[in-house]
C-alpha cells in the first residue's frame, strides 16, 4: 500500500518512451492538452491509503488478543516470504534503475582522488 501510495498513477518515463517510440513510427499526434500541467496523482488516494492502514491495524490488534491466532511460524519460511515478496514489489524499480544504469552502491564507480598540494 506504502509504495502504491507513493508511486504516481502515470509514470512519466513510460509515457516519454511510449511517446518516443510513437514519434519514431511517426503515429504521434499533437492534442491541445499536451502543454497542459497535470499535477501529481497518486495510484492510491491518501484517504484509502489511511483508512486500509488504520483498518489492518485494528484486524492485526483484534487477532492478537486470541490464542487462536497464535500460530508458530518456522523462522526461515518467513524469511523466504519476505524475499520473495521485496524481489515482487521492486521488481519493475530495479528494472528502471538498471535501464539507467543507475547503481546505488560504490561497486564499480570511478574514484577521484584528491590532489595533494605540495
Amino acid at each position: 500500500m506504502f509504495l502504491q501510495f507513493l508511486t504516481p498513477k502515470f509514470d512519466p518515463s513510460l509515457e516519454q518512451e511510449y511517446e518516443n517510440e510513437s514519434i519514431e513510427e511517426g503515429t504521434s499526434r499533437m492534442d491541445e492538452n499536451d502543454e497542459e500541467f497535470r499535477p501529481f496523482i497518486r495510484r492510491l488516494p491518501e484517504f484509502r491509503f489511511w483508512f486500509k492502514a488504520t483498518s489492518a491495524t485494528a484486524i492485526s490488534l483484534a487477532c492478537s488478543l486470541f490464542p487462536l491466532f497464535d500460530i508458530p511460524v518456522f523462522w526461515p519460511i518467513l524469511v523466504v516470504y519476505f524475499v520473495v515478496l521485496f524481489a515482487l514489489t521492486m521488481r519493475r524499480q530495479i528494472q528502471h534503475m538498471i535501464k539507467y544504469k543507475y547503481i546505488p552502491f560504490d561497486i564499480g564507480k570511478t574514484r577521484y582522488s584528491k590532489k595533494s598540494s605540495t
